[in-house]
């Protein structure tokens, strides 16, 4: 732990971790917190859930995540969650629908429907169970960062205009893309400025049978529309002429249907608006994402055009890495750059999405010049090997972090799949092990001496980490122990029924801080 960081112990605070922004991250990661028995006190300025749902699709490593905390079939509405994997499931690349996602995901769902106005409310909810405070109606108009806490200005929408202050150890801001945070802390947000005006809304079609569903390229743009024939449909307009000229005016009912128009080519009557809003292509990031006692997590530490539905799971994903780390600090087992890593992690995870959604706008430019490279791309996309790169980008399967384990270590920085086990307590899952958020070290040799050379190393780390001996259910090679972090990566992991313990108490120690003193 940093000496400069280590809380005073005079200076009151009002809540360990404020996390300010109750979506889908800023939920979770205030859930994360909670589970590891952190005070933690969710801020949202909205008085109430608007329902609105713009991201409602979670990719195979987000479901991955999801199921290491319990929580996959949480967040479906009206169904458990599916596992079935041996199916195609068709996806698309700048709008190019040659992906097979099913080839490169070897556990767990390929994709999962999840509306994240459902998604957050989950989070939410579940975070409360385990003790955290959610204060609605509290807009964060400041942010005073200080050697041991931070102090926020609250300002209500519906009250007064009075401002409240509220002190923290740890603020984390998941407050979107303009997020208050982020700005008030000095942090730039660095990249590449909009050259797209796009609009989605949710609305009444009036002649659904005639309207131009799916995907409809024109040389005048693109039109997306999702067609509901009982209820709203989702209309959304791609406009590559150049960026809104104000992007923070209203957006109007008239302007959506325009837009249609004038792209389709054809009117699309339409009425009854639910929500209507505008974006861009903007492709930025956060130079940092740890600025002293302040992080950023999700669209307020990345931002870009949502291209392949990547943003949100980013965000959870952000919020699923940091939360373990920001709780080790505040527990004050952290080794001495353990929460420094959350940037050296996620920060190039996020410049990659931001780099492959930046070649999606750019193949999908409606200009006919534009022709010949989609369908060159598009034979090339109809290769194994290139299929299987871009379905791996946009499931996250390919993530692997810098672990500083052994070269010869083939597990080390990877997701550990979720083996089914038999354990002294009976059958299980390892991702069962994780549902608790604290790490674990898997011995699956066995030889009960191995076993027992295994337990006799980690024994001083047990106050943080749970040893585990279990029996998988597989025939397929595997190692005879393994050490995950929180999150579901291992860190370090053994050869068959090696008892070099040596590197298993260099690498508890590098993330999971000192022996127990």
């Amino acid at each position: 732990m940093h000496p400069q960081t280590r809380p005073a112990s005079g200076t009151d605070v009002d809540t360990q971790v404020a996390v300010v922004g109750a979506g889908p991250v800023g939920a979770l990661l205030a859930r994360e917190l909670a589970l590891l028995g952190i005070d933690v006190t969710l801020l949202e300025k909205l008085p109430a859930p608007d329902g609105i749902s713009k991201a409602s699709t979670l990719h195979a490593r987000t479901a991955q995540t999801l199921d290491r905390r319990g929580l996959l079939a949480a967040v479906q509405p009206g169904r458990a969650a599916s596992r079935a994997t041996n199916r195609a499931v068709r996806f698309h690349f700048a709008s190019i629908f040659e992906l097979d996602l099913s080839r490169v995901v070897d556990e767990g769902p390929v994709l999962v429907g999840s509306p994240q106005a459902y998604a957050q409310e989950v989070f939410a909810a579940d975070a409360v169970r385990l003790g955290a405070r959610v204060r609605r109606d509290a807009e964060v108009v400041g942010v005073d960062a200080y050697a041991d806490h931070v102090r926020l200005r609250l300002r209500s929408g519906s009250g007064s205009g009075t401002e409240q202050t509220l002190t923290a150890r740890w603020v984390v801001g998941a407050d979107g893309a303009r997020s208050t945070v982020r700005k008030a802390s000095g942090i730039r947000f660095l990249g590449e400025g909009p050259t797209v005006a796009a609009l989605m809304g949710e609305v009444r079609l009036l002649d659904p049978a005639g309207a131009p569903g799916g995907w409809q390229r024109t040389p005048r743009g693109w039109t997306l529309l999702w067609i509901n024939p009982f209820g709203p449909s989702r209309v959304c307009t791609y406009d590559y002429r150049g960026p809104h000229p104000d992007r923070h005016s209203p957006a109007t009912l008239a302007e959506l249907r325009g837009e249609v128009e004038r792209i389709a080519g054809q009117p699309v009557p339409m009425d009854e608006p639910v929500w209507i809003s505008r974006f861009s292509d903007a492709s930025l990031q956060a130079e940092y994402y740890r600025k002293g006692r302040v992080l950023l997590a999700g669209d307020a530490a990345h931002v870009h055009f949502p291209a392949g539905g990547q943003g949100v799971n980013l965000g959870l994903q952000d919020a699923v890495n940091l939360g373990w780390k920001l709780a080790a600090e505040i527990r004050g087992w952290a080794p001495e750059h353990l929460l420094d890593t959350y940037h050296s992690e996620r920060h190039p995870v996020a410049a990659a999405v931001l780099r492959n959604v930046r070649a999606q706008v750019a193949l999908m430019n409606p200009d006919p010049h534009t022709d010949a490279l989609r369908e060159l791309f598009t034979e090339l996309m109809r290769f194994d090997e290139v299929n299987a790169y871009l379905s791996t980008m946009i499931t996250g399967t390919g993530v692997v972090y810098p672990v500083g384990a052994r070269d010869d270590d083939p597990q080390a920085g990877r997701m550990v799949p979720s083996l089914p086990l038999t354990t002294r307590e009976g059958p299980t899952t390892l991702a069962g092990l994780l549902h608790r958020g604290r790490p674990v070290l898997l011995n699956l040799t066995a030889d009960a001496d191995a076993d027992a050379d295994v337990r006799a190393a980690a024994a001083p780390w047990t106050d943080r980490v749970d040893i585990v001996t279990a029996t998988p259910h597989t025939e397929d090679p595997h190692p005879s122990a393994l050490l995950i972090r929180p999150d579901g990566y291992a860190v370090w992991s053994a050869r068959s029924n090696s008892r070099d313990t040596d590197t298993l108490r260099t690498a508890l120690t590098r993330w999971f801080g000192p022996e127990k003193w």
